[in-house]
């Protein structure tokens, strides 16, 4: 495991990443390496362990720890970081970003990473919409081990575009800064379809892998479970379409097979929602596919019969909603 301190000399930017769950605590230990990094989370004890012993992050990229990053559990200690990055589960974005309208400014970037659809437009009750951008993180397959430790399976791509559309110079600049933190990161000029293609992969194995209790390698070696898959999957692409999402792909089963295969060992970050008890992200993933469904007069039963599933198993204990 080794040891990294940052880089002493000038950084680049200072950035607050709200919400330090497996994906945000990731972020904030590449970021750091160049820039000052403030994570705001609600867990005391994780951030008692980054501030005392470093942010561990170990699996994909190696095994270290990062002792430079600042921690805080009130948003208003973000006052004055350029970038915002939104790390929180769906349900926790509106919140966030209702406390952030009261301490960015005009040149403030809001930068928002989550599973699932509209998250951009709860971004945008609070604030204009002039200076969010939407990212889409690809293939990480992360985890908490414990307080202070994240774990990734893999590290595809972080894909990052303007919420109104069109390449920038600063999403060109956001994209570097990322890159130069050691992310494979790039700028797309339509961030909707991204969105959609990776919202289709959550539909097909969050549902699937959290009712069935499985891990997505589980569920694909499973004909029954399968099946299940690839229903919700192919719902999705049904209101994709109907939306006239740009797709770059025909095959939908194809798709999400691919995107499973490489992640056979992960649990869908709504998995380990339910299994810590925790409010998971239902109603922005399976859940909006019903709702989706409701508007166009299409019945989704595969959806709607995984929603009430997981809804039903929230019920068995008092779900709260964390920040991270």
């Amino acid at each position: 495991m080794e040891l990294l301190l940052g880089n002493k000399g000038e950084k680049e930017m200072k950035i607050a990443i709200i919400g330090a769950g497996a994906m945000g605590s990731i972020y904030a230990s590449f970021l750091s390496k160049n820039n000052e990094v403030l994570v705001i989370d609600l867990w005391e004890e994780h951030l008692k362990v980054i501030k005392n012993d470093g942010l561990r992050v170990s699996g994909f990229s190696g095994d270290n720890v990062v002792k430079n990053i600042n921690v805080s559990s009130n948003v208003e200690d973000a006052l004055g970081c350029e970038l915002f990055v939104i790390a929180t589960k769906a349900s926790g974005v509106g919140i966030v970003a209702s406390k952030l309208s009261k301490i960015i400014n005009d040149d403030s970037l809001i930068l928002t990473i989550q599973n699932g659809l509209g998250t951009g437009e709860r971004i945008a009750r609070y604030m204009p919409t002039d200076n969010i951008l939407l990212g889409v993180a690809q293939g990480f397959g992360a985890a908490i081990k414990g307080p202070g430790h994240a774990h990734h399976n893999n590290m595809s791509m972080i894909r990052i575009g303007e919420m109104n559309g069109g390449i920038t110079p600063r999403l060109e600049k956001l994209v570097k800064l990322w890159c130069d933190a050691g992310f494979n990161a790039k700028a797309f000029a339509d961030i909707e379809q991204l969105i959609w293609e990776k919202f289709i992969c959550n539909v097909a194995w969050s549902g699937s892998c959290s009712i069935f209790r499985k891990t997505i390698g589980e569920v694909m070696n499973s004909e029954h479970m399968l099946d299940i898959a690839k229903g919700c999957a192919l719902e999705a692409r049904k209101m994709g379409d109907l939306k006239n999402v740009n797709f770059t792909f025909e095959n939908t089963v194809e798709y999400i097979t691919e995107f499973g295969k490489k992640l056979l060992d992960s649990k869908p970050s709504m998995l380990q929602d339910l299994e810590a008890k925790k409010l998971c992200e239902i109603d922005a993933i399976n859940g909006m596919v019903v709702s989706l469904g409701a508007i166009y007069n299409i019945k989704t039963p595969y959806n709607s019969v995984v929603t009430s599933l997981i809804k039903a198993q929230e019920l068995e204990y008092k779900a709260k909603t964390y920040i991270n």
